[in-house]
């Protein structure tokens, strides 16, 4: 597909991650104004609240886009998507005449401008671990190559429920959490500031619509409303405490942060791939009856004292279970599903050093310290800032998510009492 030209002229960039192509969603405010819903197009965001409010953009019989998200735009279903994406591409289009151009530049305003909030309400939080290359890696560590995987987990998406509390948007800074942890020699555990705080490169999946029921592959794409980068931010000496027999828990329960722009499905329709070979067959409900991955580039650097370090360059298409897969599994039990429940891919990393998605690969669980311009890291240091960014690359133009940004501030004095 080429780039789809915008009378925005910034959005017709090469390098503009906003392009007309992608319209991605996303909840802003200027100051002295409450939040409103708007699109990035260039370097631009356009009010869509102000529009609907003014009479110049009609999406339902009532106004739709009058909360700070758009859980209520995702409520209205695949076919009020597919209209408001072809309404506002016409609009922006360089075919627009002057008189449409007028009514709608007073609506655009400078994204350097503006602050970005949260753009949907997070009903439910669920997070997977569908990367062969990471489980492979973690499993290696923990309990050598012969046992890296589990005996299902070439058979199902593994995940667990997290905290849709814990979820913020880019931006907002982490706090060293406090937890109960065990040196492998010590007789009892402590309780202490985690010393192992690590990120976990992931993709989040956004339900649109609910159901009550189980769903195919098929029907489960379809309810996708788009997707965003995220950042599962994880106490690793917390987690190796307390995951067995259950899973993680206060080891993920601290920040879970996300991109603030929502790049729609649609957006990505173009950039299909299939999943990897299968070392066995999928059972029928897992089936994909088309591709369900994304060629979508994926990078994450270490910034500091004014430097910046890469960490992980991958591709989401590395991913051995796509979330369409992840989210039939979840409602396959009949489990219901709403409009804002985020699914996060797990963490996404690929088959060389360089493209593993977090630094407890990177590091070789500690062993093996990772260099950056800011010295060695085994895990994360107070005041490091970790950046994710991603982009589909098209020709001439990409597809891109934006910046999903958390840096890492240092663990409260006192956890239950006099410290701020």
């Amino acid at each position: 597909m080429p780039l789809a030209r915008s009378w925005v002229e910034t959005a017709n960039a090469p390098d503009c991650p906003f392009p007309l192509n992608n319209l991605p969603y996303g909840v802003f405010s200027v100051e002295g104004s409450p939040p409103r819903c708007g699109v990035a197009i260039g370097d631009q965001v356009l009010d869509l609240t102000g529009l609907e409010a003014d009479g110049h953009l009609r999406i339902a019989t009532t106004p739709t886009l009058v909360a700070p998200s758009w859980n209520a735009l995702m409520a209205l279903g695949p076919d009020t998507w597919r209209a408001l994406r072809e309404k506002l591409t016409r609009m922006l289009d360089e075919s627009e005449g002057e008189g449409a151009r007028e009514i709608i530049t007073p609506y655009l305003g400078p994204l350097s401008n503006v602050t970005l909030h949260m753009p949907f309400t997070v009903t439910e939080y669920t997070d997977f671990y569908a990367s062969r290359h990471h489980a492979t890696n973690v499993g290696t560590m923990f309990r050598g190559a012969e046992n890296a995987l589990p005996p299902n987990w070439l058979h199902i998406p593994i995940g667990y429920n997290g905290r849709a509390s814990s979820v913020i948007v880019s931006g907002t800074d982490i706090r060293r959490p406090w937890g109960q942890v065990k040196a492998p020699e010590a007789r009892q555990p402590t309780f202490s500031a985690s010393a192992r705080f690590d990120y976990e490169l992931e993709l989040g999946a956004i339900v649109g619509t609910s159901s009550q029921r189980p769903l195919t592959v098929a029907e489960a794409d379809a309810m996708i409303f788009g997707y965003v980068l995220l950042n599962d931010w994880s106490a690793r000496d917390i987690q190796a405490w307390e995951y067995q027999p259950l899973g993680p828990f206060q080891a993920k329960a601290t920040a879970t942060s996300i991109s603030p722009w929502i790049v729609t499905a649609q957006a990505l329709d173009g950039f299909r791939r299939p999943v990897p070979p299968r070392s066995y067959a999928p059972l029928p409900y897992l089936k994909e009856p088309h591709d369900t991955l994304f060629d979508i580039a994926l990078e994450v650097d270490l910034a500091r004292d004014g430097g910046v370090t890469a960490l992980t360059r991958t591709n989401y298409a590395e991913m051995y279970y796509s979330s369409a897969q992840q989210l039939a599994h979840h409602a396959s039990s009949g489990c219901p599903m709403r409009p804002g429940d985020l699914l996060g891919s797990g963490t996404i990393s690929g088959p060389e050093r360089e493209n593993r998605g977090s630094l407890l690969e990177l590091s070789w669980g500690g062993s093996d310290p990772f260099e950056t311009h800011a010295g060695p890291r085994r895990f994360l240091e107070d005041g490091d800032e970790i950046v994710m960014r991603g982009a589909a690359l098209g020709d001439g133009y990409q597809i891109g998510f934006g910046e999903c940004r958390g840096r890492v501030l240092s663990a409260l004095e006192d956890p239950f009492g006099r410290a701020t």
